[in-house]
């Protein structure tokens, strides 16, 4: 029987540092085969290992329309994120998954979508921003709000030019107060401040939301201000989870294993658990 919590081999192709803290590598599986079979949706996660240090869970940060590279993004916070930090292009690290469900593309097609997002929260939105762009005409307006602490904290800030400077989304990004630097012709405000003066439309369209869970607990109010119903708002508790398989019993939350039955849920779902945010 194949021993299920054993990783693949994964090389890193190429390291991007974000900020001070924060660094993306972009991944191939090492053998050739398993590449090859190799899929997920937006939305799921992994497991990523450093060899004697442990393994640490990230959504995976590519979308499944671009299968060159699986990427994922981390902040560098404890024993196992210090471990990938200190590992460069050309070593190997341990791969597993993908786990998890999704973001239900196939039924957001047709509708305005607004992206939100906060600080690292950005990497597990990314996926979805990048799936939708590369299906662009299967979608309407698209809105992408994204807001960290500084200019400095910002993550992906090449794409953020890029999403900025295309004319068919509206890029809206901020920095909390103080967190500006000379020259920033951005947004200054917390996240829900700015989706809140900016005022998205509601009618055919969905919210998928992923930051601190302060940023969301204060941004899901302005949401239902606007009118947005519960069962349109997607977010993800990818943070919670450990094992992959619902053993482990770190992601419970109620009768819910996040692993499991998320790492996705609407808003109307979480309203149905335990207070979360």
């Amino acid at each position: 029987m194949e021993n299920i919590y054993k990783p693949y081999l994964a090389e890193i192709k190429e390291v991007i540092d974000e900020t001070p803290d924060t660094r993306t590598f972009k991944l191939q599986l090492k053998d050739p085969e398993t590449a090859k079979s190799f899929n997920f949706k937006a939305g799921q996660f992994a497991e990523y290992s450093v060899f004697g240090e442990g393994e640490s869970t990230f959504c995976i940060a590519s979308s499944p329309t671009r299968p060159e590279f699986i990427e994922c993004s981390f902040k560098v916070y404890g024993k196992v994120t210090q471990a990938l930090n200190r590992m460069n292009q050309g070593d190997t690290i341990g791969f597993r998954g993908p786990y998890g469900n999704w973001f239900p593309l196939d039924e957001m097609k047709g509708r305005n979508v607004i992206f939100i997002a906060g600080g690292i929260g950005l990497a597990p939105v990314r996926c979805v921003i990048d799936n939708v762009l590369d299906l662009r005409k299967d979608f309407k307006d698209i809105t992408i709000v994204y807001g960290a602490r500084s200019v400095s904290d910002l993550v992906y800030k090449s794409e953020l030019k890029e999403w900025a400077a295309r004319p068919d989304i509206k890029t809206v990004i901020t920095v909390d107060p103080g967190g500006e630097i000379e020259g920033w012709n951005g947004e200054i405000g917390f996240v829900p401040t700015i989706v809140e003066k900016i005022a998205p439309k509601s009618e055919n369209t969905v919210a998928v939301i992923c930051g601190p869970p302060v940023m969301i607990k204060f941004t899901m109010p302005v949401l239902t201000k606007l009118g947005f119903k519960d069962e349109n708002v997607y977010t993800t508790l990818e943070n919670r989870m450990k094992c992959g398989f619902g053993k482990c019993g770190r992601c419970n939350i109620g009768n819910v294993y996040v692993c499991k039955d998320g790492p996705v849920f609407t808003y109307a779902q979480l309203r149905e658990l335990p207070q979360e945010f």
